[in-house]
């Protein structure tokens, strides 16, 4: 065989192998090769292609069947809002503010700043941001809520002629509108319904409105500074007013002002010298709308708060922006649980007990005096009359829902409460009750388990009282002996009590010092603590709005009254001993000795703190709750916490003083009958008899002259002038009913201290609120 003939003969027996070997791998892997048949690139690319070209098909179906609509959204012609008392007679109206001007009126450098802050590519864009708006389709489809990222033409599109719901069709129309408007109209014209439709808070629709809410000029006057704040104040229009915002968001707003000016730089729509000059400019304080004096501002306020939050609990809003953005553009017909009778006896106590004695010519001090009041229904959680300052129109914070000043004193019921609903213990195992003894020595070292703690608050004056019962100490208010029956029944539990009864316990430290009422609090909140008391231990929340409506659609708001929260012998052992303060203790002279009150059996505290910079009176009956705080705030700015001595020409403004006397006005004054406490308690009543004593009844038990000390406890420090005649009573009150003889360390039989100073740092922070906030 020829070599030619060999080299074929090798040629056709590798071809059979080969083919030998394809066939064997093709039966072996069949499933596999059919799968990779089916999914080649060339049927995914495919299928890619047809379905951009079936969602390119359904947007050019809807741009074709979605036009932009003739007028605006019903909120683009906001009506105002309608507040009702609660039988239905009108409180007050409140317009929508906004007044639209021309693009022209606007300086072009301001017209910049929003476009800075909201939409560089503003001028060069077509209207909308297809990243920004897919991404927010998806988080709409998926649950998670808005994210940012639409232009300054999608916003104005939502603003004017959608809504704000979160919704796939909604943001689907917004998207054609956006385009066709681009098409249709002009940048300028875009900018200017955008300027003139956003929400700048303070009940501020539109630039014109913001400038004279925020600067108190017309746009056209507007310098860049302030309308890069402007531009900013719309990322957040509440967190970032400039007057209710806390350190964090002064700190977010000027960063993002600081945004605004170099975007501008960036963009050479401003000269990188001029913007180095530049200041923040800090707006003017609020100012509100015609009308709203007097009371009238803050119960409308008040009530737009309570609505706010409502819309938030509900989902008919996401945050608080969009719910006061709801509320504010109006169309509510809002009835308060305002009594008007009630609001006006309040009224008329602050005005007969307080304010007509205030003489701020006379006494510089008498300007710093700021008073807040809130009136409670411990039955139905309403709140009836509300005090929130001598004038909103005068002073814009609502002294009856603040929260940066000390409760003091009034805190100390809670102790009690925590240490009965527990059965806790002294540190001897000694079962707390009102009957239990404390050493009430001041600067007393608290132990736990045999261990100082390092905390020996001095009681006031440094007074020494020996040893002394809890209802004693409540009267007499010692501060030894609560900061260590607050470790005796453990300060987490003592918080976790304060917050079932209503308390905002958010960032509360459970440290003893607490014990001295150091935290912040305000009338409102004080008020429901002390109804949820008086209501058996059924957790009572004040309620400000009886009903809200809109074009005929309702708000659906909680039952103000709840659940048991402490059980009823504790609520009504602490209202039990709280009658003492009120017939033995530091409120007796402007309660137990008032004509007006008719046998009516009264529980109360008072309280004052540190430096004097806030004195209170919470007191019930088994009808009403009315919390009663006076704080000392300079009228100078930046209006700092101030103290009060002095103030009325008092020594000093003690919570048995002024609030008490105010307290005792009102609430004598709307009483309908004279009521008694039913009570459910083992450890006795110290509700006193309800007719005024003698001086020829005064107690076998007072201690006797040799026993008592050479001086007679006041409410706190003061300047060393020595109590008035007129501060001193002549009759002896007579010690409760179940309380022992005080021993020989007690305090003299004169008329018993307002209560123990307390030592606790001067100005705690101020909750965010957002707390109840106005």
């Amino acid at each position: 065989m020829g070599r030619a003939e060999e080299r074929r003969a090798r040629q056709r027996g590798g071809r059979r192998a080969a083919s030998d070997r394809r066939s064997s791998g093709t039966a072996g892997a069949g499933g596999k090769g059919r799968i990779r048949a089916l999914f080649t690139w060339k049927k995914i690319l495919g299928t890619f292609l047809g379905v951009c070209v079936l969602l390119m098909g359904g947007f050019i179906v809807l741009y074709m069947m979605i036009d932009i609509p003739e007028v605006g959204n019903d909120d683009a012609e906001s009506q105002g809002n309608v507040y009702k008392y609660s039988d239905g007679s009108i409180m007050a109206r409140k317009g929508y503010n906004r007044e639209i001007v021309e693009l022209a009126q606007v300086p072009k450098a301001v017209q910049h700043t929003f476009v800075a802050a909201e939409n560089k590519s503003f001028y060069k864009d077509s209207g909308v941001d297809l990243r920004g708006t897919t991404r927010g389709l998806l988080n709409t489809l998926s649950g998670k809520g808005t994210q940012g990222g639409s232009t300054i033409t999608q916003q104005y599109v939502k603003n004017y002629y959608l809504t704000q719901d979160q919704t796939v069709s909604r943001k689907l129309k917004e998207l054609v509108i956006s385009l066709k408007l681009d098409r249709s109209k002009s940048k300028d014209y875009i900018l200017a319904g955008y300027i003139n439709t956003s929400f700048y808070g303070r009940n501020a629709y539109g630039i014109q409105a913001a400038a004279q809410a925020y600067y108190r000029v017309d746009a056209k006057d507007l310098t860049v500074e302030q309308g890069a704040y402007l531009a900013a104040l719309l990322q957040a229009p509440v967190q970032y007013d400039w007057a209710l915002a806390g350190d964090t968001s002064k700190r977010l707003v000027q960063q993002r002002w600081n945004y605004v000016l170099d975007n501008m730089v960036d963009m050479d729509w401003l000269d990188a010298g001029d913007r180095r000059d530049m200041k923040f400019p800090v707006p003017k304080k609020p100012r509100p709308a015609p009308g709203m004096g007097g009371q009238t501002g803050y119960l409308v306020e008040a009530a737009n708060t309570a609505l706010g939050r409502q819309l938030v609990e509900t989902g008919a809003a996401e945050d608080r922006k969009q719910a006061d953005a709801m509320v504010d553009r109006g169309g509510w017909t809002i009835t308060l649980n305002i009594d008007k009778k009630k609001q006006k006896a309040l009224e008329g106590a602050v005005r007969e007990k307080l304010t007509s004695r205030l003489d701020p010519k006379a006494r510089g001090v008498d300007a710093d005096i700021q008073a807040g009041a809130v009136s409670v229904d411990p039955k139905t959680g309403a709140v009836v009359a509300m005090y929130g300052g001598v004038d909103y129109l005068k002073h814009y914070v609502n002294n009856a829902t603040r929260s940066d000043y000390q409760p003091a004193s009034t805190f100390k019921p809670v102790i009690l409460a925590a240490a009965v609903d527990k059965d806790a213990e002294t540190q001897e195992g000694v079962p707390i009750t009102d009957t239990t003894r404390y050493d009430g020595t001041s600067k007393r070292p608290v132990v736990d388990k045999g261990r100082e703690v390092g905390f020996a608050p001095e009681n006031e004056d440094d007074q020494n009282y020996g040893e002394i019962t809890v209802q004693q100490a409540m009267n007499l208010s010692v501060n030894s002996v609560f900061a260590q029956m607050g470790v005796d029944v453990g300060m987490p539990e003592v918080v976790k009590v304060a917050g079932r009864l209503g308390m905002d316990t958010e960032g509360m430290d459970p440290v003893p010092a607490q014990t001295l009422g150091s935290m912040g609090a305000s009338p409102l909140e004080m008020a429901g603590v002390y109804a949820t008391l008086d209501n058996h231990g059924r957790r009572v929340t004040p309620a400000m709005v009886k009903s809200a409506e809109q074009n005929g659609r309702g708000v659906d708001f909680p039952e103000p009254v709840g659940e048991q929260v402490i059980s009823r012998e504790a609520a009504d052992t602490v209202t039990s001993v709280l009658t003492g303060v009120v017939d033995d203790g530091t409120a007796r002279r402007a309660v137990w000795d008032n004509p007006l009150r008719d046998g009516q059996q009264v529980a109360g505290k008072t309280g004052t703190s540190d430096n004097n910079k806030s004195a209170w009176f919470t007191g019930f009956t088994p009808g009403l709750v009315t919390s009663v705080g006076l704080f000392g705030e300079d009228d100078k700015e930046p209006h700092p916490q101030a103290p009060m001595y002095g103030a009325g020409g008092e020594d000093r403004v003690n919570g048995g003083g002024f609030p008490a006397q105010i307290w005792a006005a009102y609430t004598f004054g709307v009483m309908d009958e004279v009521t008694e406490f039913d009570l459910e308690t083992k450890q006795g009543a110290a509700v006193r008899p309800t007719t005024k004593p003698s001086p020829t009844t005064s107690p076998s038990a007072s201690p006797s002259p040799e026993e008592t000390p050479e001086e007679t406890p006041t409410e706190e420090e003061t300047p060393k002038e020595t109590p008035s005649k007129e501060e001193t009573p002549e009759e002896t009150p007579e010690p409760p009913r179940t309380t022992p003889e005080l021993p020989t360390t007690s305090p003299s039989t004169e008329p018993p201290p307002d209560e123990g100073e307390s030592t606790a740092p001067e100005e705690p922070p101020v909750p965010e609120d957002e707390r109840p906030q106005p």
